[in-house]
């Protein structure tokens, strides 16, 4: 599925794993195909007759597993998988690489989620079919940045020249990660990163915002914050990122929107929310029209149509990967692939003059 461009360096395959890798313009071209989808769904009953997507969620999910599955289901085609590893050989000690290896000869397509950090990009190795990431542990959720990045099309008309607040968990969030990264290819777009010091945004995402010369500032106050932004991204304090019940206990109810809040915010800001909402959105938002988190959900069906039927269809739909080098040292980073499936290379790249693991995106010391 991979193919090298000797001059260039870098690699061109079929595999969605980090949405950085996809150019404004494909993007652009998800988002245009999940348009004509909602507006004909009946031109595309038959779109992928005789095709098989693999669903293979080694954690918890409802809207992105069930998203991906009635998405393939309305195109036509069929799906196979596990919702839970220890329905399958995992529980007898299979590795990623034997278990993506015979699932990529059943299926036409494979969707995965994990919550180890870089599995997406190790399963990617050994799939012979294209591979989208739904999730691999705190790092990266891509296709919900693209039912974000539809939705707001959708609603606000742009995708620049906007002000985006984002709220809650920004260290483990890794739709947040995503969405930064994405939005901040667009012209003009600027951050408002709303959390407490110890949930602050890594380094890298500054250093991401930086580079792409968009303006950011922090702020430990919703209240305050709300005022004069265009999108409002909340998202939960997630209970299974954090190393003892002691730390969610003293994190999970700090930003809390509530009426008192919203009535601060423009008329027209829109507010988003990846779900499960545990408790920072209280239920008598809901039927703010601002409120759109559950037709968000409904457009991320439309997108990961459209993802599905240009990773299978489009031959020039093609995403551009750095290329990796094999390293000399093993990445530190405890939440890494690399520690758990110890067959795997160690894969590295340069990024200003610093070795990164090219599974988790961590610095290589």
């Amino acid at each position: 599925m991979k193919k090298i461009n000797e001059s260039c360096g870098f690699m061109t395959n079929k595999n969605l794993i980090d949405l950085e890798d996809m150019t404004t313009e494909q993007i652009d071209k998800v988002v245009k195909k999940a348009k004509k989808i909602m507006q004909n769904p009946a031109d595309y009953r038959h779109a992928c007759d005789g095709k098989i997507l693999a669903t293979l969620f080694y954690e918890p999910s409802t809207r992105t597993q069930m998203s991906f599955q009635t998405a393939m289901l309305k195109l036509g085609g069929r799906t196979i998988g596990f919702d839970n590893p220890m329905n399958s050989s995992v529980s007898k000690g299979e590795s990623l690489k034997d278990t993506i290896t015979i699932i990529s000869g059943y299926a036409e397509i494979i969707a995965i989620r994990h919550p180890v950090e870089g599995t997406a990009m190790a399963a990617s190795l050994y799939s012979d079919v294209p591979l989208i990431n739904c999730g691999d542990g705190g790092h990266l959720h891509p296709t919900q940045t693209l039912t974000d990045i539809v939705t707001l099309s959708c609603e606000k008309g742009r995708l620049d020249n906007l002000k985006i607040g984002v709220c809650g968990d920004l260290l483990n969030g890794r739709t947040v990660h995503s969405l930064i990264k994405t939005l901040a290819k667009y012209k003009n777009n600027s951050f408002v990163l709303i959390s407490t010091k110890e949930l602050s945004v890594p380094i890298y995402i500054i250093d991401i915002l930086e580079k792409n010369g968009c303006k950011y500032e922090f702020s430990n106050n919703l209240a305050e914050a709300i005022s004069d932004i265009d999108v409002l991204y909340m998202t939960r304090i997630q209970r299974e990122r954090f190393k003892s019940e002691e730390e969610y206990e003293s994190q999970k109810n700090v930003f809390v929107l509530d009426k008192e809040k919203l009535d601060k915010a423009k008329e027209d800001m829109i507010i988003l929310h990846p779900l499960p909402r545990v408790n920072e959105i209280t239920v008598d938002i809901d039927d703010d029209p601002r409120a759109l988190y559950f037709k968000q959900a409904q457009y991320g069906m439309y997108g990961r149509m459209a993802l599905i039927l240009l990773l299978l269809q489009d031959e020039d739909f093609l995403i551009k990967s750095r290329n990796a080098d094999v390293s000399e040292h093993k990445c530190n980073n405890p939440k890494c692939i690399i520690h758990s499936e110890d067959y795997l290379p160690k894969l590295s790249y340069n990024k200003k003059g610093m070795v990164m693991c090219s599974f988790c995106d961590k610095r290589i010391d």
